[in-house]
């Protein structure tokens, strides 16, 4: 028999582990697959029906369903108090992982309310207590532990001199085929790591870029992340100050994903021998 396992740490870093083992004994876990999803159309005048535009997935509502077993009624208390100490839902964002066999996936959960201690002799006892934790997980996507990560690796081209202006200096810059092997498109995160002048991703599937018109310096560092509701655009000094460069990027750019399948990635520069890092999780709809 494949054993399930639920490892929760909160915002303050406390963990949990749930699974087949004393003293907290996990049952089941509802809502690692149904997602409700909302149906986008519009209809015009005079047309029968609608037209589709989009399905979008609600948040994902989970219920962990536990069996504290202790040694002593003491134990018991000290159990609980420890559970209810971890799914604080005063907490905010904290880390759920899921493993079951060779599937381990993680996803963000926000407990939604003190775990419930069910009463009655079938739900408490002694030396037992039955236990449901209610989470809702803002994203649906459950997502790999690690991440994928690729250094592309840095080639000079057009590099000539001319008789007359301007000059044309080298370009530097590299290509790499990305993979997306989960359910539905994922966000990327970027790093140049300085010297560069003006950087550019590009996804030459789809031909959307991103660009800085910004020279950024040795020993600094230029991030890119083109996540839903957590964009961003930074500059990190040597010291670790974060500078905000949203104002330098291209109005042309567009913060793209990578599409499920292949993507053509692309960075491309006008200066500089900068190292890039390109990272991504594949996100499914189910465990």
């Amino acid at each position: 028999m494949i054993t399930e396992k639920v490892t929760f740490t909160n915002s303050r870093g406390q963990s949990i582990e749930l699974s087949n083992r004393r003293p907290f004994l996990l049952q089941s876990v509802e809502g690692k697959a149904d997602v409700a999803a909302n149906i986008q159309t519009q209809t015009a005048p005079f047309q029968d029906g609608s037209t589709y535009i989009d399905s979008l997935l609600q948040a994902r509502a989970m219920a962990l369903n536990v069996s504290i077993l202790a040694d002593s009624p003491e134990g018991l208390i000290e159990k609980r108090q420890l559970l209810a100490s971890v799914f604080n839902p005063k907490l905010g964002p904290g880390k759920l992982i899921y493993m079951k066999g060779n599937t381990q996936r993680e996803i963000q959960a926000i407990v939604e309310n003190v775990p419930v201690f069910g009463v009655g002799r079938e739900n408490n006892g002694m030396r037992f207590q039955r236990t449901i934790i209610n989470l809702l997980c803002p994203s649906p996507f459950w997502e790999d532990l690690l991440a994928e990560n690729y250094k592309l690796e840095d080639f000079v081209s057009n590099f000539r001199f001319s008789f007359h202006f301007p000059v044309r200096f080298a370009t530097r810059g590299d290509s790499k085929l990305l993979i997306n092997k989960g359910d539905v498109p994922t966000p990327i995160k970027v790093e140049f790591r300085g010297p560069v002048v003006n950087p550019k991703i590009t996804n030459l599937t789809t031909g959307e870029f991103i660009k800085v018109n910004r020279e950024i310096p040795t020993g600094y560092k230029l991030i890119l992340d083109t996540s839903f509701g957590h964009k961003r655009v930074e500059i990190v000094g040597p010291d670790g100050v974060v500078q905000n460069a949203f104002h330098y990027i291209d109005l042309a750019s567009t913060f793209f994903s990578l599409d499920v399948g292949e993507t053509k990635f692309s960075f491309i520069t006008e200066g500089g021998n900068p190292e890039v890092y390109v990272e991504y999780k594949h996100r499914y709809l189910s465990v």
